[in-house]
């Protein structure tokens, strides 16, 4: 078994830990799907809770579950013991739990060596643990004055510890997500909300997810020979001139995103077939079904996206929102907008959350960058008229080919991880995609909108 393990991972190019994961997250398709068949909201939580606890076994050992208990029991003990302030402290000990493990397990070395280890899954399931805690505390709170998402996620009574366990380790789900709310796991369980009528049918969205995931890892496996991260390292690059550099920062980030591509989409197979993915109907006649609770990815909206701010819409998606829910949103004083600050304090949580590494904080504080200059040029963009429609077009492709220059100049940093070869690799193209964005930033406190100026005029006559 073990010489027939090494001969498939070695014919794939990857590691025997990796393949027995790759195999353990595909396995959770057919799990997921055996879960529509059990009988009873009980029985079900404890399939769920049992076969994701089963599967991480399988794929990362004993330990791993060992470590997804501490979290879990953490956010549970608080929720019984201060409810008050269990969304707090479920958040500030999850995270503190979380970067201990990536310390420890130095898993960003690992990720970038190609290896795998459970802090990958730990980090989805510390999520789930806070916003559970988070929406248990908000059920405290009187309606008034809570925003919609919060009203709808807000849990009244105390899940019992089989309810959650089995939202914690559904179907191996944590292994790479989606992140989804306890709520919606309940209602799913016990055929309440939107699954109280029939649920259509999950297998043609399965096969388009699975087929996804197909095209998403040929392409990785083709890609990736011609693009090595290495290349940062040798004298050829150095030797190269500045477009080619820039080029190949484009063609690494280009070529290293679709391994997430394909974790994602055979991730939303398994939860778009287990029923819990669907988010209701289209709007449109005929009315279709739409399964956006399992969606983590829209892959051409991340390649062709037409500002950077729509990045956090199509990558990710599940804890883009959940970033906006429980981080963005949260700390936002009533009466004011959100800023810069705002936005900068998401994206070191999210830096927080894949580990310290520096390229990891240095990746989001681009992105912070990234989004707030392509705000500049998507206001510019809002205060034209149809009369303006040419520079209004030029404008938008400016947009985007800032989107790109900047998206994959940044995403060096988080592949390369050190330092040291952050930094090295942007100086290569002298920091151009730093460069960029301060400089649209800075030029949007010159150039102001017109629409600004003239409400302005307005209210001083």
């Amino acid at each position: 078994m073990e010489l027939e393990m090494e001969s498939m991972a070695s014919s794939i190019g990857v590691s025997i830990p990796v393949l027995r994961f790759l195999l353990c997250f595909a396995a959770t398709i057919p799990v997921s799907f055996f879960w529509r068949i059990v009988p009873g909201p009980m029985p079900k939580h404890l399939y769920a809770a049992l076969s994701g606890a089963f599967l991480s076994y399988l794929s990362f050992g004993f330990s791993s579950n060992l470590h997804f208990l501490i979290p879990m029991a953490l956010g549970y003990s608080s929720m019984i013991l201060c409810r008050r302030y269990c969304g707090v402290v479920t958040f500030f000990v999850g995270f503190g739990y979380l970067i201990g493990c990536h310390v420890y397990y130095m898993s960003g070395d690992a990720w970038k060596e190609g290896g795998i280890d459970a802090t990958g899954a730990l980090m989805v399931l510390v999520l789930k643990v806070i916003s559970c805690s988070i929406n248990y505390n908000d059920g405290l709170l009187k309606e008034e004055g809570l925003r919609d998402t919060q009203k709808k996620n807000r849990l009244i009574r105390l899940p019992n510890i089989v309810e959650y366990i089995g939202y914690c380790l559904c179907c191996g789900s944590h292994f790479a997500g989606p992140v989804y709310e306890m709520k919606d796991y309940l209602e799913w369980t016990e055929n309440k909300g939107i699954w109280k009528e029939s649920s259509p049918s999950p297998y043609f969205a399965t096969l388009r997810a699975i087929v996804q995931a197909g095209i998403c890892m040929g392409l990785y496996l083709y890609l990736v020979p011609h693009y090595p991260l290495s290349r940062f390292g040798e004298l050829i690059y150095q030797e190269w001139g500045f477009v080619k550099r820039l080029s190949y920062q484009y063609m690494s980030g280009f070529t290293a995103r679709w391994k997430y591509y394909f974790i994602w989409s055979l991730s939303e197979a398994s939860v778009v077939i287990s029923g819990l993915g669907f988010s209701g109907w289209s709007k449109s006649l005929p009315s279709k079904p739409q399964w956006l609770r399992a969606k983590n990815v829209d892959v051409l909206g991340v390649e062709l996206a037409m500002s950077a701010a729509e990045l956090p819409v199509h990558w990710n998606i599940q804890v883009s929102t959940w970033l906006r829910y429980y981080v963005y949103d949260r700390i936002v004083q009533k009466g004011q907008k959100p800023g810069f600050f705002q936005l900068l304090a998401t994206q070191t949580i999210s830096a927080v959350w894949h580990g310290l590494y520096p390229g990891y904080i240095i990746f989001f504080v681009q992105s912070a960058l990234m989004i707030a200059g392509s705000k500049v040029i998507y206001r510019w963009q809002q205060v034209l008229t149809e009369k303006n429609s040419l520079l209004k077009n030029v404008l938008k492709l400016t947009n985007m080919a800032y989107t790109l220059l900047v998206l994959n100049y940044s995403c060096i940093g988080f592949m390369v991880l050190s330092l040291n070869e952050t930094i090295a690799s942007y100086g290569s193209v002298y920091y151009i995609g730093t460069a960029v964005p301060i400089f649209f930033i800075l030029l949007g406190h010159i150039i102001k909108p017109a629409k600004a100026v003239r409400a302005k005029t307005q209210k001083e006559q």
